[in-house]
């Protein structure tokens, strides 16, 4: 009986699901969504072809460092890296001694706590320590940016879609709204403080264009300083912070593959070597064998048994 009860408890479960799934099916293709700026002219980020990109591809060095001078002359400002620490850059190519310069020249101090007094106080940073945010708290930064919050960089190349290519569409993406969609939706005008970008959620973002032309930087290999390269460099150097082992990872990769298809080759090869003789030997065995059923029909036919 309880069975019976919980088989058309469940069976009415699905036919009240199906309703609701087809009375709101219905409701949507009547009365579809009104399309949105944001929905139309946000664009999916370009490809910023980074050599650390696809299943081969490693992190250049070289652009590591140009990334991390973006970060330390132009981002650094706003943003924190606060899960990336000093000896890091050890993996950058940065010698002990250079680490160390880094780190005692920092713009922003660690905050500490005066021994002699108890107050709070700030000191240099120490090769063992993590990037110090550039606002006390997110009161000050807000406070700082028109109350909005600038995130941490170290991880927002995994936090965000297509991160790497994400982060090069949006400091190169700046520009004027387009007349299109302030003719098609008057009302999404960008209001005054945000910019327009059609690579960010919802076209306007509280972020003023932080590379603003070339030459902005002057690198210390002497490469060519653009608007380009400077944020294909940061878009390299945020994937090596949310990714600092990337490449021990593609090389274990490729070990790990390689490892199996030896594995497997080697396992075909073994069943093959051990079974192929057992499997001639089988013969059929039972009422089916011609043998046997010749048998059979001799013995029903000594019966007089029919068939």
């Amino acid at each position: 009986m309880v069975r019976i009860i919980g088989f058309f408890v469940g069976l009415g479960f699905i036919g009240v699901l199906l309703i609701s799934l087809f009375t709101n099916g219905l409701d949507y293709f009547r009365n579809p969504p009104e399309p949105t700026a944001a929905h139309e002219f946000h664009k999916h980020p370009r490809d910023a072809e980074l050599p650390s990109a696809g299943m081969t591809g490693k992190f250049d060095q070289a652009q590591l460092q140009r990334g991390f001078q973006v970060y330390k002359e132009v981002c650094s400002a706003c943003h924190s890296l606060k899960f990336v620490s000093f000896y890091q850059l050890h993996d950058l190519g940065y010698s002990e001694a250079e680490v160390k310069a880094i780190a005692n020249q920092w713009a922003t101090e660690v905050p500490s706590v005066n021994p002699d007094t108890g107050e709070p106080a700030t000191r240099k940073a120490l090769v063992s320590d993590r990037f110090p945010s550039p606002y006390a708290n997110e009161t000050a930064a807000r406070a700082a940016n028109n109350n909005a919050l600038p995130p941490d960089l170290s991880l927002i190349t995994e936090a965000r879609e297509d991160g790497s290519n994400y982060v090069y569409s949006l400091l190169t993406g700046y520009t004027d709204q387009p007349a299109e969609l302030l003719k098609k939706f008057p009302d999404a005008k960008t209001p005054t403080g945000l910019y327009y970008n059609p690579y960010f959620a919802n076209l306007n973002i509280a972020m003023p264009p932080p590379l603003i032309s070339d030459g902005q930087i002057t690198y210390a290999d002497g490469t060519k300083s653009t608007k380009e390269q400077n944020a294909k460099d940061i878009a390299a150097f945020l994937t090596w912070t949310a990714e600092p082992t990337l490449d021990r990872r593609k090389s274990a990769g490729w070990v790990v593959l390689l490892f199996l298809a030896i594995a497997t080759t080697l396992a075909y090869l073994s069943y093959r070597n051990i079974w192929a003789n057992a499997k001639r030997q089988v013969s059929p065995r039972g009422p089916l064998d011609p043998e046997n059923r010749g048998r059979m029909d001799a013995a029903k036919a000594d019966q007089g048994v029919a068939g």
